[in-house]
């Protein structure tokens, strides 16, 4: 990837296309802050806008812990499903994924799908004056629902993680509450909250499964497995369990 001028070229997968027609799907119902789709350049290769702004390194700084964090990126993902529920998916649609892993088409939360990012780590969300702005990356979009992509952005900006692998400004932090500042700036209705924690239970064990999946097959998460996340994973899904019933009754009294 490199950049050149105010555009990003990047080689050309097969799910190329099709996320540059959900691109450009965004922006025609009036959600702006992602790339813009350019084709492709004269080399053959993908072209995006560039999108300006400072994306936050992990560990996460402190100044990314405050609540207006999380009340901003609710928001924009918001807009950003409102925008996606209208898109018709084509047909020949191709999907990006993780090597090795099969990718569940339905899920535990009963919602209609939608195509949303899937990927909510923090080198995937632009900040501008101290808050999130806009999104980059799609190479993981694929339909979902509204709750599961939800509890993809809490599991790294609650964060939904055992609090040995928290960023320090992010240990202590009350989660329940985190997690219902950010369900009520996304004025997530009375059902979603109540499968919320279900479905992110299900999406950390899905984490841990495709990620063992990917490290067999491929050096680059055989890296991420063994540099912490067969720790990780596992810590996470011992949380959740533990602590899903505070997250579900904070949530459910707002």
């Amino acid at each position: 990837m490199v950049r050149v001028g105010d555009t990003v070229r990047r080689p050309v997968r097969p799910f190329t296309l099709t996320i540059q027609a959900f691109l450009a799907h965004l922006h025609a119902a009036g959600f702006s802050e992602a790339p813009v789709p350019l084709g492709l350049d004269e080399q053959g290769r993908e072209v995006l806008s560039f999108v300006p702004g400072d994306v936050p390194r992990e560990p996460l700084p402190p100044e990314t812990a405050k609540e207006e964090v999380l009340v901003a990126l609710a928001q924009l993902i918001r807009r950003l499903h409102d925008a996606a529920e209208g898109w018709a998916v084509p047909e020949d649609a191709v999907w990006g994924g993780i090597p090795g892993t099969q990718v569940r088409n339905s899920t535990p939360d009963g919602e209609p799908p939608l195509v949303s990012p899937r990927d909510y780590c923090p080198g995937n969300v632009v900040f501008r004056d101290g808050l999130p702005a806009a999104l980059i990356d799609f190479d993981l979009a694929r339909p979902t629902t509204r709750v599961d992509d939800i509890a993809n952005a809490l599991y790294y900006w609650a964060p939904l993680m055992h609090p040995e692998d928290r960023a320090p400004a992010f240990r202590d932090l009350d989660i329940p509450h985190r997690v219902a500042v950010f369900a009520d700036a996304y004025d997530m209705t009375p059902d979603q909250r109540r499968v919320l924690v279900p479905t992110a239970t299900a999406m950390i064990g899905r984490f841990h499964v495709n990620m063992r999946a990917a490290a067999e097959r491929d050096p680059v998460f055989r890296r991420f497995w063994n540099e912490g996340a067969k720790d990780r994973l596992p810590r996470a899904e011992t949380w959740i369990q533990q602590e899903g019933p505070a997250i579900t009754a904070e949530i459910a009294h707002r």
